[in-house]
């Protein structure tokens, strides 16, 4: 229903101590089952001295899907705006970069939407690479807080975040993403009252993309490629769900 609604979306972290400022523009188209829309995703990643800043913001083009659009009084679905927004920034500290704990940091960070979810998170991420930087994966650990709607029997999250430089030997093409399990209590198989005779207490997302770079015809600023989102108990839908997207992505 939503592209993404627990970030996604650490989709730089994982370069954190040797990259400069990172900004990009995604667009994404989705052909997942009453999708069939446009989502934007603006982010931005910046390492400093103190540790590390990312944020991003998603828009869903939407006006046709019937989970998200708004109706006119005529019963019409609207068209032409976005559907819904949702926002996540993040703070990594680190005030041992030059010390052997320099891979460790604290985290924390807030996460809101047009939907009334809104979480604090508070925890620690280790940060794991190859001498060269072209191989990283960070695991994080986190409490959550839910400070909009939503609850969880245990506040609980736990994501994983990869990146995959010049795969298969192949220079511009990257393979990165994130894997969420987070606890969630969502009620399910309402009964003719409407009381939930089901609950999930936890939920899944992960979000793999491929990227290819289009090198010196677009002054390495452009990639095409896409993403496949793998969910489970997510955004209002039970069980499993695959819901594959293709996307371009420019770099500032």
């Amino acid at each position: 229903m939503f592209k993404k609604a627990i970030l996604v979306a650490f989709a730089a972290v994982g370069f954190g101590f040797m990259a400069k400022a990172q900004t990009n523009l995604q667009t994404f188209y989705d052909f997942g089952k009453d999708r069939q829309y446009l989502t934007t995703t603006f982010e931005m990643f910046k390492p400093d001295k103190f540790g590390d800043t990312f944020f991003f913001i998603d828009h869903y083009y939407n006006p046709f899907n019937k989970n998200l659009s708004q109706k006119d009084a005529d019963g019409n679905r609207k068209g032409g705006a976005v559907g819904g927004s949702y926002f996540e920034i993040e703070r990594g500290l680190n005030f041992w970069q030059d010390s052997a704990w320099k891979d460790f940091s604290l985290h924390v960070e807030y996460d809101g939407s047009t939907w009334g979810a809104a979480i604090a998170c508070v925890g620690a991420k280790y940060f794991f690479h190859s001498e060269d930087y072209t191989k990283t994966f960070t695991i994080e650990l986190m409490y959550d807080f839910h400070i909009g709607l939503g609850e969880a029997d245990v506040p609980l999250k736990i994501t994983g975040v990869w990146g995959l430089s010049n795969l298969f030997g192949v220079e511009g093409l990257t393979f990165k993403g994130f894997a969420d399990f987070w606890g969630n209590k969502v009620g399910w198989d309402p009964d003719p009252q409407g009381n939930p005779t089901s609950w999930t207490k936890w939920s899944f997302l992960s979000e793999p993309q491929l990227w290819y770079n289009l090198g010196e015809v677009f002054d390495n600023h452009l990639d095409i490629g896409g993403e496949v989102e793998l969910s489970w108990n997510f955004a209002g839908n039970k069980g499993f769900m695959c819901n594959p997207c293709a996307g371009l992505r420019w770099t500032f």
